[in-house]
């Protein structure tokens, strides 16, 4: 409930003081699981994104934010988890795949943190090993900022994108990091269109 709330507050916010332009939300599943990965250029880009889909989103966070006061009690009341950043947080991990095989949508910035420039960071592993494991669709999209009052922001969403050639296989680096590129270069593109 606290969720849809936040939700419908924030899309009111985008829709009146930023003019958001989204594009492709009929790339968005209404059904069954995804992963919904962006990039990341500000604080405001998991409300953003979790305000163009009617689906409950689950955002990795990273963990220091679950340790603010207030803000920290909050995160996980809108379906937020925490993740270590620059490790392998199995925890994490298996949050998302669980969250996905029981037909979520996990929503991962695939950069790990925010990029201070306008060019795309190189990806975390991390997004291709969910991708690959949990064999989930992925929708990559595109913030096109900066946020600035009453300047339109633009989501680009792009069609799913799936990992065939990967899936059932022995896990191996070189797949994870070619998994996490081509979602990333998806991003890209978008930003350009």
């Amino acid at each position: 409930m606290l969720y849809k709330v936040i939700r419908q507050l924030f899309a009111w916010i985008f829709q009146i003081f930023y003019r958001w332009d989204v594009q492709g939300r009929e790339n968005l599943p209404d059904e069954g699981a995804f992963l919904l990965c962006a990039n990341h250029i500000s604080w405001w880009d998991p409300p953003l994104m979790g305000a163009v889909t009617s689906r409950t989103v689950r955002f990795m966070a990273k963990e220091e934010l679950f340790k603010i006061p207030v803000f920290g009690k909050i995160l996980p009341k809108v379906n937020a988890f925490p993740v270590k950043r620059d490790s392998a947080d199995r925890r994490a991990i298996k949050t998302a795949l669980d969250t996905l095989k029981s037909g979520g949508v996990v929503g991962i910035f695939p950069e790990g943190t925010r990029s201070k420039t306008d060019d795309l960071l190189p990806p975390q592993a991390g997004v291709g090993l969910i991708a690959v494991k949990s064999e989930a669709p992925v929708v990559p999209a595109a913030i096109v900022g900066p946020y600035k009052l009453f300047r339109p922001i633009q989501v680009r969403i792009g069609k799913p994108m799936t990992f065939p050639q990967h899936y059932g296989t022995r896990v191996k680096a070189e797949h994870l990091e070619d998994t996490a590129q081509k979602i990333m270069e998806e991003i890209g593109r978008l930003r350009k269109v």
